[in-house]
């Protein structure tokens, strides 16, 4: 199926002519062509969301409705849309969404009339479910994990431990239903599958950057722990080196289905002799007979583990840093292009100039016809009377 069906035409045409720019602009970005949502739609609905004077509960409100559509192809559009404005629109967006007590009721979708339909409705289930997870990460915690400051003394570094080790799970929980969506290659197949794919890719690299940081704070302090917070400390620790595994698997496909592999950063494992260390360390608090290393040499398992786990922290601030690159040359370029076409504009209301007239010479014109009245005097008798005067 390609292009835009009657049936978008139509929802558009009456939205047109309602009046409704939202409900339209919605309309035109989950059509039922198989394709991405088009920038040109996905740029205007940013755009709202920064209007103080457009609805955001009307605007979230659209987009569900776009979900209950029966085509696979229009409820994943609309899907990719929301996760569009949550990652690129106003915040007042992912607020209102988070401030709902239901958000996307998908789990039974099954479009079974649709080429592709089975398969897609699968992706469709888990997707959904992601968006949801993450629209709960910022109900639970008032932050979204993928914009937070990073660095030194960003939010995660300097978190205090109580809050750290009730933080670093919410994030796994919505790291995990990231990774669920679990899309081989040869499963992307279409420009809309795609479009998500792209979307939850670059989301993983920033909830993961969050995510290591959080890490690098936790085992900083692990030593310094009480029994109780240690213990939960190193279960973290083991969950996150299991994800760190699963992320690698999905960066894979990532690189297989054609993003450039200098978009992808190196995932840099802490030394195997930290989890013992770690380990060994709980146990002496439990009273547990055990040998625990001596300070130097933890101290130096230490500092390795850290080095390494800042080290993959680089790498995604590298990527960081090339998008919002890419993001500026972009940004300019529609300036550019809004610029150029105002001038076009311009152009085209300026009245053509007015060529000046050619002297005439009176020699050469035409005499025109006289008419004998009595006492007329002529213009060109008077002119030639002067001309005899100055000979």
């Amino acid at each position: 199926m390609s292009g835009q069906s009657i049936t978008d035409r139509i929802a558009a045409a009456q939205h047109s002519m309602t009046g409704s720019a939202i409900s339209k602009a919605v309309c035109k970005a989950t059509t039922h062509e198989v394709s991405g949502p088009k920038k040109k739609h996905l740029d205007y609905l940013i755009h709202c969301t920064n209007e103080m004077n457009v609805s955001i509960p009307q605007l979230a409100d659209t987009l569900f409705e776009r979900t209950a559509n029966s085509s696979w192809v229009v409820v994943f559009k609309a899907l990719i849309a929301t996760h569009h404005l949550m990652m690129y629109g106003n915040e007042r967006l992912i607020q209102y969404l988070a401030s709902r007590n239901t958000l996307f009721n998908l789990n039974n979708f099954l479009d079974k009339g649709a080429l592709q339909g089975y398969d897609m409705s699968t992706f469709i289930r888990r997707y959904s479910r992601y968006l949801n997870e993450k629209a709960m990460s910022y109900r639970l915690v008032a932050v979204d994990f993928t914009k937070m400051k990073r660095g030194i003394d960003g939010v995660m570094r300097t978190m205090n431990t109580e809050k750290l080790i009730k933080t670093l799970p919410i994030i796994q929980n919505q790291l995990d239903a990231l990774l669920d969506f679990q899309a081989n290659p040869n499963e992307l197949t279409n420009g809309v599958i795609n479009s998500a794919f792209m979307l939850l890719f670059k989301d993983s690299i920033r909830l993961f950057a969050a995510y290591n940081e959080g890490v690098i704070n936790l085992l900083e302090k692990y030593f310094d722990m009480k029994k109780n917070q240690c213990k939960d400390a190193l279960d973290i620790y083991k969950k996150f080196l299991c994800r760190m595994t699963k992320l690698s698997e999905f960066l894979k496909v990532a690189e297989q289905v054609g993003i450039d592999q200098g978009d992808i950063p190196d995932l840099s494992q802490a030394p195997s002799s930290l989890l013992e260390a770690l380990e060994q360390h709980l146990a002496s608090l439990e009273g547990k007979k055990t040998k625990e290393l001596n300070a130097d040499t933890r101290a130096s398992t230490l500092s390795s583990a850290v080095s390494s786990l800042s080290s993959t922290g680089m790498s995604f601030s590298r990527m960081d840093e090339k998008e919002k690159q890419q993001a500026l040359e972009e940004e300019q370029a529609r300036l550019q292009a809004l610029k150029d076409q105002r001038l076009k504009e311009m152009g085209m209301s300026t009245p053509p100039l007015r060529l000046p007239q050619q002297p005439v010479d009176r020699q050469c014109q035409q005499q025109p016809p006289r008419h004998t009245h009595p006492g007329a005097v002529h213009v060109h008798d008077v002119c030639q009377q002067c001309a005899q005067s100055e000979q």
